[in-house]
């Protein structure tokens, strides 16, 4: 099993206290907290939801140029789409299309449904990447949606 190296490890796990921040505020806090400390957490799922898509943009931009050239398609596909969702998500919410409570059960799913992706990066990405990665999916997708449940 690889070693993750510090600063990825530190920095992702880093990653995680605002969203169990605010499961702390909508749990335990006043509940005047409730509603701002669950729009934070959306709007933070959407932004982590978008940054793992640019890791999979810049994975794919660099592949080898034999794999860019067709064989990544699908990676390519794929780190555009958590942008669409959580723009989806967010506004539908912005727009009153949507309570807050379905929009982070999608954001939390569609961090965990990510490991789908990131367990098919393979040899592209770094030895590490999944060792880190699922760890940090599964706890923020599941904290966000602890979040909605509350």
């Amino acid at each position: 099993m690889s070693h993750i190296p510090y600063w990825p490890r530190w920095l992702g796990f880093v990653g995680l206290l605002p969203q169990f921040a605010c499961l702390a505020a909508v749990m335990f806090g006043p509940d005047e907290w409730k509603s701002t400390a669950s729009a934070i957490a959306a709007i933070y799922a959407g932004l982590i939801f978008t940054f793992l898509g640019g890791a999979w943009w810049g994975i794919a931009a660099g592949a080898p140029a034999a794999e860019r050239r067709g064989g990544l398609a699908w990676l390519w596909i794929a780190a555009v789409v958590p942008s669409l969702v959580a723009f989806g998500c967010l506004g539908a919410w912005a727009g009153d299309v949507l309570p807050l409570e379905p929009v982070l059960i999608m954001l939390g799913s569609g961090l965990l449904i990510a490991l789908g992706v990131d367990s098919r990066i393979g040899s592209l990405g770094p030895r590490w990447w999944m060792k880190l990665r699922a760890p940090l999916s599964i706890a923020l997708g599941v904290t966000t949606m602890l979040i909605a449940l509350v």
